[in-house]
């Protein structure tokens, strides 16, 4: 797909003038792809890889090239020299300088990049603490970091950073199955209430009804993070019958919207209200 634009030359692929028209776009110095290629931060990533064959992609890079999308197309890319590599300064590309351990570093998809469990600890120690927990809770469900390693890794840091990484590794679960479920699950913990249960499986008269976000059992209370993904064909037609499955079994759902996270004290309220009645 990115192809070193030297290379082509030499090659005689392509002339230097054939580089510099509008059927090629340049990613970085020497490095193109033609311009119907759709942009993206893997895309960045792969041509800085191809151009910098001794890096190690680590940070949000990382997550991404693990299917977490934690960088937009136009971020930096995040990469990883050894540490006697002279200073790389180049626009768009964000150079570290460090020793990686080799156990640390997967060769996945044609790229030398941190494990997951890795970039879990890098980006828990460099966030902050809620986006941090919001980072490790995604690679785990999304990226294939093993939770325990994670915290094993974090416990295991030192330097900057490191005892961030080890609180945001404790908060995580690695259960939730978006951003804002991890935040509206902080929040909770951070309140009065009684910590519910992630991804509760509700279950009535041995019949399997739903697996709801969050759940209070002896309450008999879900609650329900409301995304965008509600709004696709079909979902609230399929939504509707759920939560008459869900009330049919005595249950109360208390949904949440992002709205929500900015007025947390209400929110909190509300979900204490519902309990107050379950009980």
């Amino acid at each position: 797909m990115a192809f070193l634009g030297s290379d082509a030359v030499q090659r005689g692929l392509l002339t230097t003038g054939q580089l510099r028209s509008q059927v090629w776009r340049r990613i970085w110095p020497d490095v193109y792809v033609h311009r119907d290629v759709p942009w993206s931060h893997g895309l960045r990533v792969r041509g800085a890889a191809l151009r910098w064959p001794d890096a190690v992609v680590t940070g949000r890079s990382a997550a991404v090239v693990w299917g977490v999308d934690l960088a937009g197309p136009d971020d930096d890319v995040e990469l990883t020299l050894p540490a006697p590599a002279n200073r790389v300064r180049v626009a768009g590309l964000r150079f570290r300088r460090a020793d990686v351990d080799a156990k640390r570093v997967l060769r996945h998809d044609r790229l030398w990049v941190a494990s997951p469990e890795q970039t879990a600890v890098q980006l828990a120690g460099a966030l902050p603490l809620d986006d941090g927990v919001v980072a490790v809770d995604r690679l785990v469900v999304a990226g294939g970091a093993d939770l325990a390693e994670v915290r094993w890794l974090a416990g295991a840091a030192m330097g900057p950073g490191s005892r961030r990484a080890r609180h945001a590794c404790a908060l995580a679960d690695g259960l939730a199955e978006s951003p804002q479920e991890t935040r509206v699950r902080l929040l909770i913990g951070r309140s009065q209430l009684p910590a519910p249960v992630a991804q509760h499986r509700v279950v009535d008269g041995g019949r399997f009804v739903a697996r709801v976000d969050f759940g209070w059992p002896a309450q008999r209370v879900a609650l329900e993070y409301d995304g965008l993904w509600h709004a696709e064909p079909g979902q609230f037609a399929r939504d509707r019958e759920r939560l008459n499955r869900l009330r049919e079994a005595g249950w109360q759902v208390v949904f949440v919207t992002a709205a929500d996270l900015h007025a947390p004290e209400r929110l909190i309220a509300r979900i204490a209200a519902a309990l107050a009645v379950g009980r």
